[in-house]
């Protein structure tokens, strides 16, 4: 799928630029992209940081507004550059960095997150992590410097994060915590380290520990009594967030009421299946039945991961023989247990070299041992082949076309999930799923992404609850979501936190499938019968990451 090479043009040198910056500013955009020249910082989460990004942003936004597109390619890169770029000033405006906490994806959760990807193979990573983890104390300051300024202007988050993100501080404090263990564990392959290395990398992961748990006492002790009860950002603050997270605009109150009617459609499909399992059988009385089949149970967590790597090879070498064009560069995806057990399953990209392939991590829960193949299987195809790893891992190998920013950087969660929720659909027409138990675990997917679209938006735009008992709410929220899943109540309450932490960012998966399933089809109805579907794939992935209004523009005109 990767076209042939590319004169690099003004708009490129531009992007790429911007990319140097990003790992300037924060080095972790650097790990994740393979570029391990700054692995041994982080960045500076003060507020003095943050001007010195807001600085930045405005800079490449003149020099990209000032350029001339030479092709299709600039001219993409930027109209979804410059998209992205304004955006974040726009977030700048609202002060989204004084309030910047919730339960999964803040600088509480990224300074731990970026040692999960680092390289360890060598005593020269390990000498940049005990760099890094030396940095962990002064990251956690400037973060807390930033979130005690907004307490100062009236800027805080919802009391429920800052009470959720003290205890995950907490977990990650103790003396048998992330650091300590990560620490414990440090190997260069099969050889032990040095004793001084080792030393460092002890006193490294012991002042990080402390970091924070000084920042859950700042949370509990200060940020806690000045934060707000209100869970809903308002209309306003959503709109923003929704655009950050789709590269689209949408109506909200349609989609809203889009999301009833499509958690319906979900409800009636799962009901329909459950009745092909067990004759007569309630979606709850099919499921029952499932979870007691032997067959379809894995036994801890060394059985998961094999099942997910065997699962996930059989997937890229049997589609890439027959519906994609997978190079051979993305053949390799490796499934792995997560080194945390917050709960959640999740994907990273490839390095730029491939000398880290793209991974699917699994963070299972303490004292979770047991694992539902039915379940899951889908899982492995939104996280693996055709989802993440073939859509993120194609834009990387694409460099004869596409610039830095566009092949690793670039692209909305919108983009990214709704195709991964695409590619189970996908899955589905082409056999994958033809077990009624299988089908079953997709729906149940299916049907938590469209109850999040209900749910995301109810609450944070106060809309009526669909029960007509007035208007939605944290408490309410997780009821309504212990409706719709069939997963335990930790699992389901670290749900609603992320959701209710997190404004925009649930709806993102359903939204975006109804995108990229509106675009196929539209796309589909202007070339009639010389409509290739895996011509269709092959060019929207292509593009690389992008937002949902630019693939618009991209695939249609």
């Amino acid at each position: 799928m990767a076209s042939s090479e590319r004169i690099p043009s003004d708009v490129d040198r531009i992007a790429e630029g911007w990319v140097d910056t990003l790992v300037e500013l924060n080095p972790a955009v650097g790990t994740y992209i393979g570029r391990s020249s700054a692995d041994d910082r982080l960045a500076d989460y003060s507020p003095e940081g943050h001007e010195r990004v807001v600085h930045e942003t405005r800079r490449a936004l003149a020099a990209l507004r000032a350029a001339d597109p030479v092709d299709d390619v600039d001219r993409i890169t930027v109209a979804d550059l410059g998209s992205e770029l304004a955006l974040d000033l726009e977030g700048n405006e609202a002060k989204l960095h004084l309030r910047d906490l919730n339960v999964i994806a803040s600088p509480a959760q990224e300074i731990r997150d970026v040692f999960d990807i680092m390289a360890t193979d060598s005593r020269d990573d390990w000498e940049r992590i005990a760099s890094r983890l030396g940095e962990v104390p002064r990251a956690i300051d400037g973060y807390v410097a930033t979130l005690r300024s907004g307490i100062g202007e009236g800027v805080v988050p919802a009391v429920r994060q800052v009470r959720e993100v003290a205890a995950q501080a907490r977990r990650i404090a103790k003396a048998d915590g992330f650091f300590a263990t990560f620490a414990e564990n440090a190997k260069a392959g099969d050889d032990e380290l040095a004793e001084p290395l080792r030393r460092e990398l002890e006193r490294g992961a012991a002042e990080a520990a402390s970091a924070y748990g000084a920042l859950a006492d700042f949370l509990e002790g200060e940020l806690a009594p000045k934060a707000g009860e209100r869970d809903a950002v308002g209309r306003e603050l959503y709109a923003l967030q929704s655009r950050r997270f789709l590269g689209a605009v949408i109506d909200l109150d349609e989609t809203y009421e889009w999301g009833i009617e499509e958690l319906a459609r979900m409800v009636a499909e799962q009901e329909s299946i459950a009745r092909e399992i067990k004759p007569g059988a309630s979606v709850a009385e099919a499921i029952a039945h499932l979870d007691g089949d032997p067959a379809r149970k894995l036994h801890g967590t060394d059985a998961l991961q094999r099942w997910m790597q065997e699962t996930s090879d059989r997937a890229v070498a049997e589609l890439g023989a027959t519906q994609f064009d997978i190079p051979a560069e993305i053949r390799t995806l490796e499934c792995l247990i997560a080194p945390t057990q917050e709960g959640g399953i999740y994907y990273t990209g490839p390095s730029d070299d491939f000398s880290r392939p793209g991974r699917m991590w699994w963070s299972v829960p303490e004292g979770v041992t047991e694992f539902d193949t039915w379940r899951e299987l889908t899982t492995v195809y939104h996280e693996g082949v055709p989802g993440h790893h073939l859509q993120i891992g194609q834009a990387v190998v694409n460099r004869g076309k596409l610039n830095t920013w566009r092949r690793q950087l670039a692209g909305t969660s919108g983009h990214a999930e709704g195709w991964a929720l695409y590619a189970e659909r996908l899955m589905e027409g082409l056999g994958y799923l033809d077990d009624p138990a299988d089908r079953l675990g997709m729906l149940d997917g299916q049907r938590m992404r469209a109850a999040r679209v209900v749910l995301d938006i109810g609450v944070h735009l106060g809309k009526p609850r669909p029960d007509g008992e007035g208007p939605w709410n944290g408490a309410y929220a997780l009821e309504f979501l212990s409706q719709n899943v069939n997963m335990n109540e930790g699992f389901v309450r670290f749900e609603v936190n992320r959701y209710l932490g997190w404004p925009g960012q649930a709806p993102s998966y359903k939204v975006g499938q109804r995108i990229w399933e509106q675009l196929r089809d539209e796309v589909a109805h202007r070339e009639g019968d010389a409509f290739d579907i895996r011509e269709f794939h092959r060019r929207a992935l292509d593009l690389g990451g992008v937002g949902l209004d630019t693939l618009r523009g991209a695939l249609l005109g």
